[in-house]
């Protein structure tokens, strides 16, 4: 450190000194520094001081499995004898359902198969949602929940988490999507004009006692976006296209749903697709957990409020234990104890009522606000509904706008810079890492910082994921073009994600499953 320099010059006092100095000659004084260098000295020392270390965590460094596996779910077998017997849940006014990944209903496939199909049915979500988003879209408070279990999984390649619940009376187990992205609820029925293949019976509206169909004038037809008439039956008809290319039509219709532990919902509108193509293997139908007028949480939510929750368990959780399922819980359990800092708001689009958006103010990498990640590239735009992000359960990895991206990518490029980069990337993945031969990785950590202060500390598997089975790893998020941020599945594993449609709020809860 610099010494003070001294405002006036030491007069220097003559003393005796060594014989290489003549007594009578006084000493030389210090060279004075020029300020400019002793401001770079003392600038330097500070940054020095104030430098904090990389805040990192543990990853245990564990490739993708080369075996091929075929591990049917629990929730994929017949045997249902049990599933719709039990009464309500313990909480009153909860439902809980278990649920299920996609891919653990494949079969004959590897971990490195199943994640290129993810990744590739991914990007045309993301391009469907994005598209959604930046288009114009033309949806009460009362006791009670319900609970059914969610299961995830690498076999089948989609990303999406499946639960099982009852359709009609006596029921017809459905194994059905869970999507926050899209509202209507349907599933395949018989007679099929044409029906790709699912898991279990197809149900058949002819043999359930309360089923009923929606006339061309009722008040729920026209709360379609595309709904249409068959004026020989005068029947509601809906329609439903996916970005991918999937589509399901039919008749819009009422229907008893039961869920696990036995609670019933009467009359739930629903489309009772007779001509379904496209790539929803396994699943009957969709149960859409959106914002609008006919998502499922909207239409029960007279008896059990507008709240729900899920957990979703590691995708790659079905190769090594079966005991971790996770739930999806509707009704006054789905708050649970979640407390209010965990919370932040949601925020409305008024271009697209679906969506849950939320306000991402800002990312962490190693304890350090990365200052490229702004929240003008992350904004919701009211006037054109561009921009924003949004908490999806279909889209596996999380989409940032570009330069926010970009930031963010950098900045743990170097926070990371103790790793072995892996040339080329992979896939939509534009850095990775060789870490071949280690087992525990210490990686910088990473979070994501809302409105209103709450944050969610993500755990490194969260970010850092395995895409072979040599032990290449690589950073799980992707920039966009697209308008719209996406928080994905993969950074949401591990939390209980709470949507609080009555305080219109959402929260991540850690260790919530």
């Amino acid at each position: 450190h610099a010494a003070p320099l001294p405002s006036t010059p030491v007069q220097h006092q003559h003393r005796p000194t060594s014989s290489s100095h003549s007594p009578h000659m006084p000493m030389a004084p210090p060279p004075l520094l020029p300020l400019s260098a002793l401001l770079l000295l003392l600038l330097t020392a500070a940054s020095h001081a104030s430098a904090k270390p990389v805040q990192t965590q543990s990853l245990l460094a564990t490739p993708l499995s080369p075996d091929r596996v075929s591990a049917p779910s629990e929730l994929a077998r017949d045997d249902d004898t049990n599933v719709f017997a039990a009464a309500e849940d313990a909480v009153a006014g909860t439902v809980r359902f278990r649920v299920v990944h996609r891919d653990d209903f494949s079969k004959n496939a590897t971990a490195a198969e199943l994640l290129a199909h993810r990744l590739e049915r991914d990007e045309k979500r993301a391009a469907r949602l994005s598209a959604a988003a930046g288009a114009a879209n033309g949806t009460r408070r009362g006791g009670g929940g319900v609970v059914a279990p969610v299961v995830s999984g690498l076999a089948q390649g989609s990303g999406e988490y499946f639960t099982k619940i009852g359709v009609g009376t006596p029921a017809t187990p459905a194994l059905m999507v869970l999507d926050t992205g899209s509202d209507v609820v349907w599933l395949q029925c018989a007679p099929c004009r044409r029906c790709y293949e699912q898991s279990g019976q197809v149900f058949d509206p002819r043999r359930s006692r309360s089923y009923g169909a929606v006339g061309c004038a009722a008040p729920l037809c026209r709360r379609l976006d595309s709904g249409g008439c068959d004026l020989r039956r005068s029947a509601c008809l809906y329609q439903v296209a996916y970005g991918d290319g999937s589509v399901t039509a039919g008749d819009f219709a009422t229907e008893t749903l039961t869920f696990a532990g036995g609670a019933r919902v009467a009359r739930v509108a629903l489309g009772c697709g007779h001509d379904n193509e496209g790539l929803f293997v396994a699943a009957a139908g969709l149960l859409g957990l959106g914002r609008g007028s006919l998502s499922f949480p909207t239409q029960i939510s007279r008896r059990y409020g507008r709240s729900f929750s899920y957990c979703l368990v590691d995708r790659t959780s079905s190769a090594n234990s079966a005991s971790r399922s996770s739930t999806v819980t509707f009704g006054s359990g789905a708050l649970g104890s979640t407390v209010a800092s965990s919370f932040t708001p949601m925020v409305k689009n008024p271009r697209m009522e679906t969506f849950y958006y939320v306000q991402l103010i800002g990312i962490s990498v190693g304890g350090a606000r990365v200052p490229g990640v702004a929240n003008s590239d992350l904004r919701l735009d009211p006037s054109s509904g561009r921009g924003g992000v949004i908490v999806d359960s279909g889209t596996s990895v999380t989409r940032l706008a570009r330069a926010a991206y970009s930031a963010l990518r950098d900045a743990f490029r170097g926070a990371a810079a103790g790793l072995r980069l892996s040339p080329g990337g992979f896939s939509l993945f534009d850095t990775c890492y060789d870490l071949s031969g280690r087992k525990v990785v210490k990686v910088p950590t990473v979070s994501m910082h809302f409105a209103g202060g709450a944050e969610a500390a993500l755990p490194p598997e969260n970010y850092l994921i395995p895409v072979d089975s040599k032990g290449t790893f690589c950073f799980a998020f992707a920039g966009t073009d697209g308008g719209v941020s996406i928080i994905g599945n993969i950074q949401q594993q591990g939390f209980r994600v709470v949507f609080d449609g009555d305080g219109q709020r959402v929260a991540f809860v850690p260790k919530g499953c």
